[in-house]
């Protein structure tokens, strides 16, 4: 099985993103830089909005992500709710 991953910029916005991840996804491996943060998880990734909500204590559309992200590595299928990382066999 293949890893997915996402990289996103080391900053207080994102921590709260990187929180959800983990929370979400239990069997990812964090990897941290001075200026970024890297997700690895096998198979799939999966980040909910009510997740990062409950995080940062406001509401978050998905895209709001955007801004953060350095790289990712896998198929992206998003929608309002979800964004999620896979690789199709």
């Amino acid at each position: 099985m293949s890893n997915v991953f996402i990289a996103l910029q080391t900053n207080e916005e994102s921590r709260h993103i990187v929180e959800a991840l983990l929370e979400d996804n239990p069997t990812a491996v964090v990897d941290e830089q001075p200026a970024m943060v890297k997700i690895n998880v096998p198979g799939s990734l999966v980040l909910r909005r009510t997740t990062v909500e409950e995080k940062m204590g406001r509401p978050f559309d998905l895209q709001e992500m955007q801004v953060n992200l350095i790289t990712l590595s896998g198929h992206v299928d998003e929608d309002e709710d979800e964004f999620r990382l896979s690789w199709n066999d």
